[in-house]
């Protein structure tokens, strides 16, 4: 038996001879204007595409075979190719529109961080439907690269515009081909993580470790676009107050096991979906957000502006809980989050002064002691000081502050600023910086 010998498939359309008589025609009623023959396709042209025609078309399902596709024909049968690319390609923008629909618009505007509606989905540009179609995974990453380069045929060589040149019978086939394989299809087969399953499952009920590691994995092994998708969706349900805290945590938990996974990409848009907070002054909205940022250890990809209002606000809030009543109880979770802070961000040069005046603050405490559970939390910081940060810890003693009065009035406070200075590593200091660090155990009778 010869394997080389081609067998049509026996279900493939037929459609009907009619080109003995329709190209005469076509011939006729361009001479009967005076126009050149050009301005349609050649009759070799309408040949090969009419005899190509239904191995395309019948990739197509059934029910997707319309009056669309039957004006395509028609359009294909006379020559006019620019026709028939937009009949094909306006019946794959209803397919997709139908597939997103049948998706379930109520997740798509989850996923959007917006309401979606019917008309809202007719508004929509051919380009953004298909990278929203890309990011569902309703299309393939083939099917997307394919679909939009047909989308910028359709645009240049279509009857829709004024082309900038013909299609032969190639380019028609091709185009058709692509549409009926990528776009003219039942609902494309899901391969990535089903939205739709990961938004009920995160916000359900606390997940378990297995769970979240399982969503993890699924992260993983799901293609880029997507998980470009999810991760500002997973923002957006952890700064809904309107969610319960078990679902927000489940969002963060997810973010904070996968934080490998989110590339540059997916931070630009995670600071995108921060700055709609920002400018839309939803503030319960901005410091969820920060908070979030904050446990991913994000928080330097945040403007200098909020970056300096973050670090202020941390160090007012850890000073104010040092000079009230019961400080010493009080102070360590302030100044845990202050260390967290500063190991998730670069201190602000604007804010550095006040960053160094709270923890010097504390770390000396007051004449009746300091807080010991804070203390390491304060050490760490102090091990850490940069060397502006160690310049004004060295200049503080000098300054008219309520830590330069401790340290002046209470030997327990002096003490305190010694052992302050004694954790900064000497062979980091610059030679004036020694200088005065010297100077300082001078005046303090220190050796």
């Amino acid at each position: 038996m010869n394997t080389n010998i081609i067998i049509p498939n026996k279900n493939q359309l037929e459609l009907p001879d009619a080109l003995e008589t329709t190209i005469p025609h076509i011939e006729q009623l361009i001479n009967l204007f005076n126009l050149p023959r050009n301005i349609v396709a050649s009759n070799e042209e309408i040949f090969y595409a009419w005899r190509d025609l239904p191995r395309e078309i019948s990739r197509i399902p059934a029910e997707l075979r319309d009056e669309l596709i039957v004006k395509m024909c028609i359009a294909s049968s006379v020559g006019l190719f620019d026709g028939a690319i937009n009949y094909i390609w306006n019946a794959t923008i209803i397919t997709l529109k139908t597939r997103l629909k049948n998706f379930g618009l109520g997740v798509v505007a989850q996923i959007l961080d917006k309401t979606i509606t019917e008309d809202d989905l007719n508004e929509l540009m051919d380009s953004q439907l298909l990278d929203i179609c890309y990011k569902l995974e309703l299309l393939s990453e083939e099917g997307y690269f394919f679909l939009n380069h047909c989308r910028d045929m359709r645009n240049n060589f279509s009857s829709a515009h004024a082309t900038i040149g013909n299609l032969d019978d190639r380019e028609l086939i091709s185009f058709i081909s692509r549409c009926c394989k990528y776009g003219l299809t039942p609902d494309y087969n899901l391969t990535g993580i089903n939205i739709s399953d990961f938004i009920v499952s995160v916000k359900s009920s606390k997940l378990n470790e297995e769970q979240i590691e399982e969503w993890c994995l699924r992260l993983k092994n799901t293609f880029p676009a997507q998980r470009q998708m999810l991760y500002p969706t997973l923002l957006g349900i952890y700064c809904d107050s309107a969610i319960g805290e078990g679902s927000r945590m489940n969002a963060l938990k997810i973010c904070m096991n996968s934080i490998d996974l989110i590339d540059d990409k997916i931070k630009s848009d995670l600071i995108d979906q921060h700055n709609k907070y920002f400018i839309k002054g939803q503030q319960e909205k901005i410091s969820a957000s920060r908070l979030f940022f904050q446990k991913l250890g994000l928080l330097g990809l945040l403007s200098s502006q909020e970056q300096h209002s973050i670090i202020k606000n941390a160090c007012s809030d850890l000073l104010n809980v040092h000079l009230e009543f019961n400080n010493f109880y009080n102070e360590p979770p302030f100044a845990k989050r202050l260390l967290e802070l500063s190991n998730s961000m670069k201190i602000p040069e604007t804010v550095k002064y006040n960053y160094v005046l709270s923890i010097i603050t504390a770390f000396v405490g007051n004449e009746y002691g300091v807080s010991n559970a804070a203390l390491p939390y304060y050490q760490e910081m102090i091990e850490n000081f940069s060397p502006k940060e160690i310049d004004i810890l060295l200049d503080i003693s000098q300054e008219n502050t309520v830590v330069s009065s401790r340290i002046s009035n209470y030997l327990r406070c002096k003490n305190r600023y010694i052992d302050a200075l004694n954790i900064i590593d000497i062979n980091s200091l610059s030679p004036k910086q020694n200088a005065k660090y010297i100077s300082i155990k001078k005046k303090f009778g220190i050796k």
